[in-house]
C-alpha cells in the first residue's frame, strides 16, 4: 500500500486547482477535498445563487462549492462558465494566470447531460432526437477539449502538472459492455481515447493524464431520485438492489486528492482507473469507513448475468 497524505497536513498548499463541473455531485467533494489538503480551487459552473442550468436543480450552487472549498480549508473561487464558450473559457485562465500564474490539476468533472439519457435509453441511434444527441455529444466531450486547449498552455509552464478526466465506467468495462443510448455509449468511450492522446502530449512536459471512474454515486440528484437521503439511502436498495454498491461524493474525491499527493503518480500517465482498488493502494475509504468496489462487482454481474452480494464487494 502506498502511504497517502493526510487531510490535515495540507500537502496541497500552493497548489492551484481547477475543477469543472463543481456545482454539486463528485465535482463538488473533488473540489472540497482538493481544498481541504490546502489548495486554492477554482470551480466552474452554470447554476448560480441567480441561474439555473438546463440541469434543473436550483438547490446547489457553484457559489456554494466555493464556500465549501473555503470552510474546508482551502480557498474556493467560484466563477461561472459555460465550458462551451471559448471566450468565457479563455478568460477563466486568463484569470488563473493573473492570479497565480500556474495550474497544477485540472479534473474535468463536466456532464450535466443525464436529462438527455434519460430522453431515451431505448431508443435507436437513428430515431434518436438528433438536437439532443449533439447536445450529449458537446456536453460530454466538446467542453472538455475546449477546456483543455486553453488550461493546458498553463500547466505545463511547471512539470508535475495533473489532469484528470473523470469518466463513467473503466476504460475495460465500457470496452466491454454497451452503455445505451448510442449517443451516451459514444460521449464516454469518447473519454478514453481523450487520456490516451493527453497523456502521449503531455509527457514530455512531466505532466500526467489519467481517467478516473466513481462508482455509484449517491449524488444529491440520485437520492431525489430513489426518494432518501444520505441517513437511510439503504432504502433505496428496495428499488434498485444494486444501489447497495453505491458510495458518497467523498469516495472519488479521496481517490482524486490521494493522487493529486502522490509523487509518483506518472505511472499512471494514460491509465483508465476506478476509485475501488485506489482505495486500497492509498488507504482512504467512504464516509461510512467501507472501501467499495463497485467496477469489479459489476464486471462480475455483466459476465455471469448473476447478482453478487454487495458485501463482498465493500
Amino acid at each position: 500500500m502506498t502511504e497517502s497524505h493526510s487531510a490535515g497536513d495540507k500537502a496541497l498548499a500552493g497548489k492551484v486547482a481547477l475543477v469543472t463541473g463543481a456545482t454539486r455531485g463528485g465535482g463538488r467533494a473533488i473540489a472540497v477535498e482538493l481544498g481541504r489538503a490546502g489548495a486554492t480551487v477554482y470551480v466552474t459552473g452554470r447554476t448560480t445563487r441567480g441561474a439555473v442550468s438546463e440541469v434543473g436543480r436550483a438547490a446547489e450552487t457553484v457559489e456554494q462549492t466555493a464556500e465549501l472549498v473555503t470552510a474546508a480549508g482551502g480557498e474556493g473561487v467560484a466563477v461561472i462558465v459555460d465550458h462551451l464558450q471559448a471566450g468565457q473559457v479563455r478568460e477563466l485562465v486568463a484569470r488563473i494566470e493573473r492570479d497565480h500564474g500556474r495550474l497544477d490539476i485540472l479534473v474535468n468533472a463536466i456532464w450535466g447531460g443525464d436529462h438527455l439519457v434519460g430522453y431515451g435509453r431505448t431508443v435507436k441511434m437513428w430515431e434518436f432526437d438528433l438536437d439532443k444527441a449533439q447536445r450529449m455529444h458537446q456536453l460530454g466531450v466538446e467542453t472538455r477539449c475546449i477546456t483543455s486547449h486553453y488550461a493546458l498552455p498553463l500547466m505545463i509552464r511547471r512539470p508535475g502538472g495533473l489532469v484528470v478526466e473523470i469518466t463513467d465506467g473503466t476504460e475495460e468495462f465500457n470496452h466491454e459492455n454497451y452503455r445505451a443510448p448510442f449517443y451516451f455509449d459514444l460521449a464516454k468511450y469518447s473519454l478514453f481515447r481523450m487520456v490516451k492522446g493527453l497523456s502521449e502530449e503531455l509527457k514530455e512536459y512531466g505532466c500526467t493524464a489519467l481517467g478516473l471512474t466513481p462508482g455509484w454515486m449517491r449524488t444529491e440528484a440520485m437520492l431525489d431520485t430513489l426518494g432518501v437521503t444520505e441517513e437511510n439511502w439503504r432504502d433505496g436498495c428496495k428499488t434498485d438492489p444494486d444501489f447497495a454498491m453505491s458510495e458518497t461524493p467523498l469516495f472519488v474525491a479521496r481517490a482524486v486528492t490521494s493522487l493529486a499527493t502522490d509523487p509518483d503518480v506518472a505511472r499512471y500517465n494514460g491509465s483508465s482507473l476506478s476509485a475501488g482498488p485506489l482505495a486500497e493502494e492509498y488507504g482512504f475509504t467512504d464516509a461510512d469507513g467501507s472501501a467499495p468496489d463497485p467496477a469489479r462487482y459489476f464486471t462480475d454481474l455483466f459476465r455471469t448475468g448473476q447478482r453478487p452480494d454487495p458485501d463482498d464487494y465493500r
